[in-house]
């Protein structure tokens, strides 16, 4: 890992950059698949899951006895530990459902929200090195307490044509409605387009590849909702003399092990503590199994040291991490000063991985400085926000001026007019 000590503010920008990500070679291709899957349904999707996938399936639903089946694979320790994960999820999740409140904005004008689950959402849970269970219950616990009426999941299948036992069960303990064996690009056009199996949804979340990625960027540009722009995964961690080494170095590797081209940033004031944490990091690495992969993580990770916690707060909200973990003795302070991150773990006891499985907050987050902008998935990201307005004579009587004023200094007479008319109706009377 590079070590910079103490560099100026004008130097912040080359070393919080992520590793460079642009799809955009990538979209001609994925266009073409998604164009034959809008044209060509169940068999363009077939032929792809071969041609990507290495399987050949003759039906892409997972049958209730495949669901029957994976509930007896999965090891009780596995269940309990999903169930206890599913609970936390849930509780956190219905303490953000809205309270509809009617405001009178002024006598005679009552306004008022109310909130409507999304009616079908497609949810993508990725294969490849590691079974993501963890994400179907992040993504489909909302999506249920929302009340979206049709929940659509697809995750890529083994070359034996099965799902992982641990994505159904935890499928099964969200509540989800349909679940396919369909990866990759594919999968998100079949629930952007819809096939004879696969029904269009309206919005699309879960992590991917680079196609996943492209396709989710090209879909969403006309045709369905996404959860947010994604980039791979990233952790900054700000420790001072009063951290555990082995607690900052696994925190940090637990975002390496990632993959190839995930982040992780340590920040701190203290010089003394970085010979520390460079010697843990490498003990903790050479016993992973995923070494290869977090080893190439390390190469664009950073430790920098700051003068001082106005520059580690200044330098954190420039970065706008993914995951912030704050390992020092007043980290209750730093905490109240941060406005732009994805999610943050407070003290010495409070892994990332704890957000990522069970505590209960969401572990589906922005990245790539997003968090400037974005909020991670949450209640709302799975609902609507409908407004009313409900006004008696009394209160077109008290806003009907200024709206007419507003809507003639636009030069919309008719805007004008719909107010006018309810006026003068209420003279006659």
């Amino acid at each position: 890992m590079k070590v910079i000590k103490y560099p100026p503010r004008e130097e912040w920008g080359k070393i919080i950059a992520r590793p460079a990500i642009d799809h955009s070679h990538l979209f001609e291709s994925v266009k073409n698949v998604l164009e034959d899957i809008r044209i060509n349904g169940d068999k363009a999707v077939a032929a792809y899951s071969e041609r990507f996938d290495k399987v050949v399936l003759t039906d892409f639903a997972v049958s209730a006895a495949e669901m029957d089946e994976a509930e007896q694979l999965v090891p009780e320790t596995l269940k309990d530990a999903i169930r206890l994960a599913a609970a936390n999820i849930k509780t956190f999740h219905r303490s953000q459902e809205l309270i509809p409140q009617k405001i009178e904005t002024m006598p005679g004008v009552v306004c008022w929200q109310k909130a409507a689950g999304i009616e079908k959402v497609g949810l993508y849970i990725p294969g490849g090195t590691a079974p993501l269970f963890s994400t179907v219950l992040m993504l489909a616990i909302p999506a249920r307490i929302a009340g979206c009426r049709e929940i659509v999941l697809c995750t890529p299948p083994a070359k034996d044509g099965k799902i992982h036992p641990a994505i159904l069960y935890a499928a099964r303990q969200a509540g989800v409605s349909l679940i396919f064996k369909i990866g990759g690009i594919q999968a998100i056009a079949a629930m952007t387009y819809g096939t004879e199996t696969v029904p269009n949804v309206y919005k699309i979340f879960g992590p991917g590849n680079q196609y996943v990625t492209a396709a989710k960027q090209l879909v969403a540009m006309r045709d369905v909702a996404i959860d947010m722009p994604a980039g791979p995964s990233e952790v900054e961690v700000i420790a001072d003399e009063s951290a555990n080494p082995s607690f900052v170095a696994a925190d940090m590797l637990s975002q390496a092990e990632h993959g190839v081209d995930s982040q992780a940033i340590l920040v701190t004031t203290c010089e003394d503590i970085v010979d520390k944490m460079i010697t843990e990091i490498k003990q903790q690495l050479d016993e992973l199994p995923r070494k290869e992969l977090a080893e190439q993580s390390l190469q664009h990770s950073r430790i920098v040291v700051l003068k001082n916690n106005d520059d580690v707060i200044d330098f954190t909200n420039a970065y706008a991490p993914e995951h912030l973990i704050i390992e020092t003795r007043d980290y209750a302070t730093l905490a109240e000063q941060v406005t732009n991150a994805g999610s943050v773990f407070l003290g010495h006891f409070t892994p990332e991985s704890a957000g990522d499985y069970a505590s209960g907050t969401n572990h589906t987050l922005p990245t790539n400085g997003y968090a400037r902008m974005y909020s991670g998935v949450n209640l709302d990201s799975f609902v609507k926000k409908i407004t009313f307005q409900e006004i008696s004579q009394s209160g077109i009587r008290n806003i009907g001026q200024a709206i007419e004023t507003m809507a003639q200094a636009e030069s919309l007479q008719a805007h004008s007019n719909a107010v006018s008319l309810r006026l003068a109706d209420i003279d006659e009377t």
